[in-house]
């Protein structure tokens, strides 16, 4: 195995999740107020599950969005 390879490869998909995560959870919530689905002082549960085939992962992690 290429530790430095695997590095690079686990960081830039990272930064995919991270970035495309954020833009998706911000535009929900600006819907949501939008629609009146949301007041905008909510503590919204969120829930990310990864896994990664071949090695049988499957880790959650759990957290709260405080919209105020």
């Amino acid at each position: 195995m290429n530790e430095d390879k695997l590095n690079v490869s686990l960081r830039k998909f990272l930064k995919t999740v991270g970035v495309t995560s954020q833009r998706e959870i911000e535009k929900a919530i600006r819907d949501g107020l939008a629609s009146g689905k949301l007041k905008g002082n909510e503590k919204l549960p969120a829930k990310v599950v990864l896994t990664v085939g071949g090695v049988g992962l499957n880790y959650e992690v759990k957290g709260e969005l405080e919209l105020e």
